[in-house]
């Protein structure tokens, strides 16, 4: 059994509103970024697990992610590494 590191990315779904990302698009223009388009804001997450690989590590991040960690209503998630810890 080794131990790896995982981070986990969780962000609104496209089309769900984000009032937080909206706040921080209208904060940017302001400060005179006018090409800023659009801004999402969500959560990163970095958690370590015992797992025999990584692939079992990321089935874990995954049902983390399904069962608990991002809302399948309004949240997408991606699983942006699985490293040795």
């Amino acid at each position: 059994m080794a131990r790896y590191r995982l981070s986990i990315h969780i962000s609104p779904r496209r089309g769900i509103l984000d009032p937080q990302g909206q706040a921080v698009s209208d904060a940017l223009h302001s400060l005179g970024f006018p090409e800023v388009r659009d801004v999402r804001v969500g959560r990163y997450l970095v958690a370590e697990v015992d797992a025999a690989t990584p692939d079992a590590a990321r089935a874990q991040a995954t049902a983390m992610c399904e069962k608990l960690l991002a809302n399948p209503v309004t949240e997408d998630f991606a699983i942006a590494a699985v490293e040795p810890a």
